[in-house]
């Protein structure tokens, strides 16, 4: 596993580099295999810039996520074929981006449960969504099926608002008997989106999920839960409340999704209230930067050499140095909170917008995967004398989320095609150091 961010490698990995003559003194234990679980409804997406015309005569709302039969969803794809439309059509899905891009970073396994079509052609959806996914995801556990994965149609106005229309094919199919209780009960962590919680008639995805779910929980496994869109969580805020209360140990979300489920606009407060249902909480919001949130003990806390910031909570970061636990293992629990501006201001030029999100996740997943790894290889690590839920500090995981979400920014596609660069030519060394 490669360490999550630009390091100094001898005080962390990898962790083989011992002293020599210790090394001959000492049995060393076998390696660990550490890697994360994740379930997502296996779909395509693609892309294309249209007329509010079109969306009309559609039946799409504007800057809304809609579903659409098969039918339709073949209807529109051949009218944006046949006028040349589509710019671009990728492997997506909010939890395929993100085991994808924790592969990709971690240079490691993760496991996707979902399904596939059980006969694939060349140039099927299908096709492309298995070229498009990292050789280190491991696809083995998909559940077969007849018929196409879904398709999301993601149609860009002249304004720019983009409407999403998703085709959902086959991709809800997924049954619980296709959840390796193995597999997501050996993970560092389980990875699901508010999607899956909204499947109908005889499909069985959301009772996989929570098959999943259960199987995590009873061993401690860490959920994590990324909400989505907002249209989703406004229609029952409580409802997702209680659910993230009762199951959920991570949550990511954006801005509007935050303000949706606690009723807060400010994404300082929706982090804040959220904490109340959960352990941790990363919370993107744009051009702002984006925000960490969590627990540690009082005892354990480290006060931040940064500037301290205003806010809603005045000189919210100043214990931003400090490593998130579990709520539950502190003795006396405080609140943390993190905050960092977009890395280099942000793109020159944003390609797209898709998959930011899901890219500051995986960065969060790849510090707790490192965190698991780092304690089974080398236990005596006086890191580990307490329980950590990730590796790194508040801080440090902002930097890196910041980071993996500027390289998705910068490029076309939502997923990662290669890892961070080794050396960051246009960056002085102190972004990672300070």
């Amino acid at each position: 596993m490669k360490f999550p961010g630009q390091r100094k490698s001898k005080h962390y990995f990898p962790v083989q580099n011992r002293d020599p003559l210790l090394a001959q003194l000492t049995q060393q234990p076998l390696r660990f295999p550490t890697y994360i679980t994740g379930i997502d409804q296996t779909l395509v997406d693609i892309e294309a810039k249209v007329a509010d015309e079109l969306l009309e005569r559609y039946k799409l709302p504007k800057g809304n996520s809609t579903l659409i039969d098969d039918v339709s969803a073949h209807a529109l794809y051949s009218e944006l074929k046949q006028y040349g439309l589509i710019s671009d059509e990728f492997a997506g899905g909010t939890i395929g981006n993100t085991v994808h891009n924790y592969s990709i970073l971690a240079d490691d396994r993760s496991v996707l449960f979902g399904v596939m079509s059980n006969n694939i052609e060349v140039g099927s959806y299908a096709y492309r969504y298995l070229c498009n996914t990292s050789s280190k995801v491991d696809l083995n556990y998909l559940q077969p099926v007849d018929g196409a994965i879904g398709r999301c149609f993601t149609l860009i106005s002249e304004c720019g608002e983009r409407t999403f229309a998703i085709s959902k094919g086959s991709m809800d199919k997924l049954t619980p008997e296709f959840i390796d209780k193995d597999q997501v009960q050996g993970a560092s962590a389980l990875v699901l989106t508010a999607y899956l919680m909204r499947a109908s008639g005889d499909d069985q995805m959301t009772k996989a999920a929570l098959t999943a779910i259960e199987y995590a929980k009873e061993v401690g496994v860490p959920v994590v839960l990324t909400l989505g869109t907002r249209f989703l969580i406004e229609e029952d805020p409580s409802w997702w409340r209680a659910f993230i209360e009762e199951n959920v140990t991570i949550l990511a979300m954006n801005e509007d999704e935050g303000e949706a489920l606690t009723g807060f606009k400010d994404p300082l407060q929706a982090s804040e209230a959220a904490l109340e249902l959960c352990d941790m909480v990363l919370t993107t919001a744009g051009p702002i930067g984006l925000y960490t949130a969590g627990y540690t003990e009082n005892s354990e806390k480290r006060e931040t050499s940064n500037t301290l910031l205003p806010g809603s909570i005045p000189e919210f970061n100043r214990y931003e140095f400090s490593r998130p636990k579990l709520k539950s293992a502190c003795d006396e629990p405080i609140k943390v909170y993190a905050h960092i501006s977009p890395y280099m201001g942000g793109p020159e030029k944003i390609r797209n917008t898709n998959g930011a999100g899901d890219g500051a996740l995986s960065a969060l997943l790849h510090d707790l995967a490192s965190n698991t790894f780092h304690k089974a290889n080398v236990p005596g690590s006086s890191k580990h004398k307490r329980d950590g839920l990730c590796y790194s500090s508040f801080s440090q995981i902002c930097k890196y989320a910041n980071r993996v979400a500027y390289e998705v920014l910068a490029q076309h596609s939502p997923r990662l095609s290669r890892g961070l660069p080794e050396r960051e030519d246009s960056l002085e060394e102190s972004y990672w150091e300070r």
